[in-house]
């Protein structure tokens, strides 16, 4: 499954981390995993160090990402991702902590397609994660012209 694309997961969190990349791995994902533990490196890892990409370059399937982030944070990196051509059309997903109702209200503004908040239970975080990646990198269509991102479907 070569034309599978990666799912960016950009979390600082060790426990959140682990839980997630546990979650993702009972969905039986067969997409990659890159995993960013700060804005900073999700932004190198997008722009190639301040670059655009080349067209070829494998964009992820989804992106995965905190807001409350060492070095750059979640709703700056989201703003990146959002103008920037290049990585305009890939999903984003911010899964967070926070419940405060204006990063909920500036990520929808810059482009976010879904807003989750961590649940606090151990089961209710896993099977939301599980969720997430199923739905993310299994059941949604990408964009017309793109190729198909999903998993193994049986």
């Amino acid at each position: 499954m070569a034309d599978l694309k990666p799912i960016l997961l950009v979390e600082d969190n060790p426990k959140d981390l682990e839980l997630t990349l546990e979650a993702f791995a009972e969905a039986q994902l067969a997409n990659d995993i890159v995993v960013a533990r700060d804005g900073a490196e999700a932004l190198d890892y997008l722009f190639l160090n301040g670059t655009p990409p080349p067209p070829s370059a494998k964009r992820p399937a989804v992106i995965i990402l905190d807001i409350k982030l060492p070095k750059v944070d979640g709703i700056e990196v989201l703003r990146r991702i959002k103008s920037d051509e290049t990585t305009r059309a890939i999903p984003v997903v911010m899964l967070t902590s926070s419940k405060e109702e204006q990063d909920l209200v500036r990520s929808y503004h810059l482009g976010v397609n879904a807003f989750v908040v961590k649940p606090v239970g151990f089961r209710d975080f896993f099977d939301a994660i599980h969720d997430l990646g199923s739905f993310w990198a299994i059941l949604n269509e990408p964009p017309p012209g793109s190729h198909r991102r999903g998993g193994s479907r049986e």
